[in-house]
């Protein structure tokens, strides 16, 4: 399908904090290298919880980024976002001033925000009395303020979103963007997710789902996608923003662009407030309606970034759903889950993905699915198993699936001017 180039969407700045890397190179790096983000938690004394590990940023420094008073006023999910959003727009070399602040947009999904910060404050109130409460917890711990605080930082006067669909959120947010810059309203879109709900309750609440792994005697082998021994997700925490601008905006400015943007598809299950329908309705008809709007057949994707949780349902429901929309050619399309080196970051998990995909697209090259070692009869697709693959890559289908039946799925395909 070639698309007018006044509709056309583009890519041209990715910013990355995530437990394998404080920046898009660093990330990528590690992705091939098939290394895991997994270890034991120290942001807080775990000891007394059922799972012990997750996925922490490791060496962010806030005020590398933000000055120190403001860093202080910012729970960790939006100075996770603040520091993606200035790297992407640094590698977009895009100039915000008077000119242009008033059609570029910002829109930074999150599942759960400053549940870090509303814990910690209760807590306080707990032990303490009302009195000693922060007057920025209700600034600090709403939902919308990475979005909010993005804006601020970066004097972007445009729409300024947050979307929250669990863990479909930053897909969500890179396809409310896209859609945005599609029908003119905007020039540029900010886009993606962040989280960082590595806390007590944050652990505690997973846990009593039963959702998270508890293999904590081998952290680094506790996220497995499509194993047979899987046991749940591991929780984690990071960022991932974009640059999403039109193609006529992008070359006016003469921005290198990294990869095209041409659909985004979403569904809901309408069936359980954590578990995907059985039959993948969901997930069938919104990969089937990103592939539609992109014009294009599923012998067309090169490769797909599943959501691959590492739960015995969604695992195989994902599986399930991939072979029903691609036929014969489920068993040739290249796939994996980059939550087994992560883990799950949850709202920011499908904007990191996304970013993924870009940088496949770039290097000519497909992460692995790490842990892989025992096949399970229910998930016989070509996973990439344990070690990166080179391979063309041109057009990739990214999975986003979420509490509450949200299923998001996003199509990029590699630039060309025609």
């Amino acid at each position: 399908m070639i698309n007018n180039d006044n509709n056309r969407v583009v890519v041209t700045g990715i910013g990355l904090v995530c437990p394998l890397g404080l920046n898009a190179s660093a990330t990528w790096e590690a992705l091939i290298g098939g290394k895991s983000g997994i270890d034991y938690i120290t942001l807080f004394d775990a000891e007394l919880l059922e799972t012990k590990i997750a996925g922490e940023v490791k060496g962010f420094e806030s005020t590398d980024y933000i000055n120190r008073k403001d860093a202080r006023r910012m729970d960790r999910f939006t100075q996770l976002a603040v520091a993606a959003s200035l790297q992407a727009v640094e590698q977009a070399g895009l100039q915000i001033n008077s000119m242009n602040q008033d059609n570029i947009g910002v829109i930074v999904g999150s599942g759960i925000g400053g549940l870090t910060t509303l814990f910690e404050q209760t807590e306080l109130m707990l032990a303490k009395g009302p009195d000693r409460v922060s007057p920025f917890l209700a600034p600090m711990m709403i939902v919308d303020m990475a979005a909010a605080q993005v804006s601020i930082m970066l004097g972007v006067k445009g729409p300024n979103l947050c979307i929250t669909s669990a863990c479909s959120s930053g897909s969500d947010a890179i396809g409310a963007a896209y859609e945005l810059v599609k029908h003119g309203d905007l020039q540029a879109v900010i886009a993606g997710g962040s989280e960082a709900i590595i806390n007590p309750i944050g652990i505690t609440a997973f846990n009593a789902l039963k959702a998270i792994s508890t293999r904590n005697d081998e952290p680094q082998l506790a996220s497995r996608p499509f194993d047979a021994e899987r046991d749940g997700f591991v929780i984690s925490e990071g960022s991932g923003l974009l640059i999403l601008e039109s193609l006529a905006h992008a070359q006016k400015r003469g921005a290198n662009i990294l990869a095209e943007i041409v659909a985004y598809g979403a569904s809901a299950d309408a069936y359980h407030i954590t578990q995907p329908d059985e039959n993948g309705d969901g997930a069938i008809r919104a990969m089937k309606i990103a592939l539609d709007k992109a014009g294009i057949t599923p012998d067309e994707i090169d490769y797909i970034n599943a959501h691959g949780t590492s739960t015995p349902l969604n695992d195989k429901v994902e599986t399930t759903a991939i072979k029903t929309v691609f036929g014969d050619n489920a068993y040739k399309t290249p796939i994996s889950s980059t939550k087994s080196m992560m883990g799950h970051l949850i709202g920011g998990a499908g904007a990191v993905e996304a970013a993924i995909c870009i940088m496949a697209i770039q290097k000519g090259i497909i992460p692995p699915t790490i842990n892989l070692t025992h096949p399970d009869p229910e998930c016989d697709l070509d996973y990439v198993p344990n070690v990166a693959r080179q391979a063309k890559v041109t057009t990739t289908l990214s999975n986003s699936f979420g509490f509450g039946g949200h299923n998001s799925v996003l199509v990029f395909r590699q630039y060309s001017e025609a």
